[in-house]
């Protein structure tokens, strides 16, 4: 297949574009806007593979999305673009509005003008697969609910907002044009590359550097948490074998407490990490309550059984298994964490993708 990734250079993207050219034969074209949250470093392994392809541009340039459609004829578009940190949604939720909502409305139209272009078999052979978030759904109160393909939405932040709206656009461009789509809808995703702002590297870096570990309100958010590996894998599996017009929910069957995973992340550094910075006699003295973020949900929690039972995905990761690679990758790769922190990684990611718009 030839598979347009939008959003490759992103924390969920380059993993599955990882996936994509390390284990399956597929051709694999990149557009990526290349913001703050794209970097290339975490594309180096497989940046010159034949079958790989990076282009620095906008999901909303109709007209760089249409050439594109037309040069590379995909089989299908993955479409993973998006802005996706909550905490920057409500300090600035324009940004989340133009690309989750606008941006996917535009890839909408160039895709439908090139599938209609496609012969019979082409127009039923192509998917255009959206990946979304649980966010979607709102919180769960209760301990026994859990995320299904059918729960009504109920989204609490403009971030989540946004990703429920771009669900909406394309389930109504199949309805409504026959665009054949398929949707997933993922829980926390964390692993390798993960981005220092996410709670779980950004943990990892601030206990090695002696500063707070902060934590929202009393810390007992629930959340399902997903390696990204193996989130990648469930991807390329929907993508090649789901039924359009389906949703289907991605979980990693790992609930845990947001004070649980900074207590598990200090107890693995206590092992992997043993000399501490001066001062610091316990990385669990780090940890500190800081007031919780406005229309903070209180659990998410997904029932992937539909994925397992139709394509029959289960996650390869426990969480404490995911963890641990997750804690040795960022101790092994400290210089890419300081490259995201000190910027200079947006150096070398525009001298890369100026190379690749040629």
């Amino acid at each position: 297949m030839h598979i347009l990734v939008t959003g490759g250079a992103g924390f969920i993207g380059s993993a599955l574009i990882r996936h994509l050219i390390d284990h399956t034969e597929h051709q694999v074209l990149n557009l990526d806007k290349l913001t703050y949250a794209g970097n290339l470093t975490s594309l180096v392994s497989i940046a010159e593979h034949p079958r790989y392809r990076i282009v620095h541009g906008d999901i909303a340039d109709s007209a760089l999305v249409s050439d594109l459609l037309r040069t590379f004829k995909p089989d299908a578009v993955m479409h993973l673009a998006a802005e996706s940190h909550v905490d920057r949604s409500i300090d600035g939720p324009a940004e989340f509005i133009q690309t989750n909502i606008v941006g996917t409305y535009a890839l909408l139209e160039a895709v439908r003008s090139y599938w209609q272009t496609l012969t019979p078999e082409g127009r039923t052979a192509f998917r255009f697969h959206h990946i979304s978030t649980d966010e979607v759904y709102g919180d769960l109160h209760g301990s026994d609910d859990f995320f299904t393909e059918t729960t009504p939405y109920a989204p609490s932040s403009p971030y989540s907002a946004s990703k429920a709206a771009s669900d909406h656009l394309v389930r109504a461009w199949q309805r409504t044009y026959g665009l054949p789509v398929v949707i997933t809808n993922c829980s926390n995703n964390y692993g390798p590359f993960h981005f220092p702002e996410k709670l779980i590297p950004l943990m990892i870096l601030n206990a090695l550097a002696g500063k707070p570990l902060p934590v929202y309100g009393n810390g007992q958010q629930i959340r399902d948490w997903l390696y990204v590996e193996d989130h990648a894998r469930a991807l390329v599996e929907v993508v090649t074998h789901g039924k359009v017009g389906e949703t289907y929910n991605i979980g990693g069957h790992n609930e845990q407490t947001n004070l649980h995973v900074v207590q598990s992340l200090c107890d693995l550094l206590e092992e992997l990490a043993p000399e501490k910075p001066a001062g610091v006699a316990n990385y669990r003295d780090l940890i500190t309550f800081v007031t919780d973020r406005p229309g903070h949900d209180v659990r998410y929690a997904i029932d992937a059984s539909k994925l397992q039972r139709e394509l029959g995905w289960v996650p390869q990761e426990t969480f404490a298994t995911g963890l641990r690679k997750t804690v040795q990758w960022y101790l092994a790769n400290l210089d890419w964490c300081r490259q995201v922190q000190d910027g200079s990684y947006q150096g070398q990611r525009l001298g890369a993708s100026a190379g690749a718009q040629a």
